[in-house]
């Protein structure tokens, strides 16, 4: 870690108790600046978390938003990413001039390893892990870390990081937002749809705090970007970065690309499409990415290759929980948005009882229509979209609709409506947060509700 003088002796505000709060609190204390964090949510007084950073000297307000604190000389303020940028926290420190930064900044400054940043609306996770793996494969100086929005906070790993290590750092277009200085010396951009609009306003800001990925790179670094959409190879002219493109759709060889079954890298073959473990399209472009970044390091394609002939996927996105009378369960409570659904269900060629809903965003979904009438035999739909997604399957011919009250109690409703050979899929094409603290818990629910009920059934899974 480099020890910065960028906040010390700075009184910084931390909005927000989650992990990368926590730990942004932590290393920001580390680097001498005089710290508090605030959070709506009333915490117990002995809750872990609060009591290692009194400990620490850090004072901690919880149970509301004094926006009155902002007037006690407050420097900067380093929100959750989850927050809004119209939460009354926010709107007073702009008002006060007060800077709002996103905690990959901080931890970005101090950081003493080179980083891989990589963001896009679908695959970002399954890319970083993928990277991650390809860059450890028999390595022999250093360790690669996956961190940022995968799970573990980047201002926790930089704290161990050193300069023969790397940062393979997933970034949310919310984490990005509040960067000015981030720069990865490689960033990936995986694709870019429209989602999280409720969030951003519109497509055009959405795309926006994307591209903060590339904005402070120079020529000396590279991007490497999906070369698929005509849209995202006219926001490759933004970037300063040397472009790397990858392409499923064989459309540029100076990059990575899918040719004729192979997977290459700059007129080098690599492996066969066929020999990637984990199922689906969507995986073939995630592995593309991950290859570029993994041939830029300087990694060799034994590496790359012993990664995608074992990686089984991340849990939540297109998972294989479980075998039993011949179904295959499959948990992709990731799918929080109608892409990421559409192309889960492209991954099957097996008829598909599909599990979907949650939180009302106020978009329709007849996009999703073509999807369903190709692939979804039946559907159990719960959660506040649950209406409007029966609508566009009944529009799609579905003959088989039903509704349930979570995705657990989905599960048995599922397999009522299956027949051998059939795939169960949760894919729900919407977030969490009208049932679900996070889009985990509810894959967590969907997997020990299958597993029940193979119990219930007397069976064992075949897993």
């Amino acid at each position: 870690m480099r020890h910065i003088t960028t906040y010390q002796d700075k009184k910084v505000l931390v909005l927000g108790l989650g992990e990368s709060g926590v730990n942004v609190a932590k290393l920001l204390h580390q680097l001498g600046a005089q710290v508090t964090v605030n959070d709506l949510k009333q915490f117990a007084a002995d809750d872990p978390d609060i009591v290692a950073l009194r400990k620490l000297g850090i004072e901690v307000i919880t149970g509301h938003h004094p926006t009155a604190l902002l007037d006690d000389g407050f420097q900067y303020l380093v929100k959750d990413p989850g927050i809004r940028y119209d939460n009354p926290m926010i709107v007073k420190a702009a008002a006060n001039h007060i800077p709002v930064i996103s905690e990959p900044e901080v931890a970005f400054e101090a950081s003493s390893a080179p980083w891989i940043g990589i963001t896009g609306t679908n695959g970002k996770t399954t890319t970083t892990t993928m990277i991650e793996l390809m860059l450890n494969d028999h390595r022999k100086c250093g360790h690669a870390y996956a961190d940022g929005n995968i799970g573990v906070s980047a201002s926790k790993v930089v704290q161990k990081a050193t300069a023969d290590d790397v940062m393979v750092t997933e970034l949310s277009s919310f984490q990005l937002q509040g960067t000015t200085k981030l720069r990865p010396h490689i960033a990936v951009i995986t694709n870019i749809y429209s989602t999280h609009l409720d969030y951003h306003g519109d497509r055009a800001h959405y795309i926006a705090a994307k591209m903060k990925i590339t904005a402070n790179q120079t020529a000396d670094d590279y991007l490497v970007i999906n070369w698929d959409k005509a849209e995202w190879r006219d926001l490759s002219k933004q970037t300063q970065a040397q472009v790397i493109p990858f392409s499923a759709q064989d459309l540029n060889e100076d990059g990575a690309y899918l040719k004729n079954g192979t997977l290459y890298f700059k007129g080098e073959p690599i492996i066969k499409a066929d020999a990637i473990k984990v199922p689906g399209e969507q995986n073939i472009e995630n592995a593309l990415a991950a290859i570029a970044v993994a041939k830029l390091m300087g990694q060799d394609n034994q590496a790359i290759v012993d990664v995608l002939t074992t990686f089984p996927g991340v849990k939540h996105r297109v998972q294989f929980v479980a075998e039993y009378q011949q179904r295959r369960f499959y948990n992709d409570s990731k799918a929080t948005n109608i892409t990421a659904t559409q192309v889960a269900l492209r991954s099957f060629k097996q008829p598909v009882i599909l599990l979907a809903g949650g939180l009302d965003r106020g978009n329709g979904f007849d996009d999703l229509i073509p999807s369903l009438r190709e692939h979804v035999k039946a559907i159990v739909l719960f959660g506040q979209t649950a209406d409007k997604i029966a609508a566009a399957a009944r529009k799609a011919g579905v003959k088989t609709i039903k509704f349930a009250e979570r995705a657990g109690a989905a599960v048995p409703l599922a397999y009522q409506l299956s027949a051998p050979g059939d795939v169960i899929l949760l894919s729900p094409a919407c977030a969490s947060w009208d049932q679900y603290s996070h889009f985990e818990v509810r894959g967590d629910e969907f997997i020990d509700a299958v597993h029940h009920l193979i119990a219930k059934q007397g069976g064992k899974p075949c897993e």
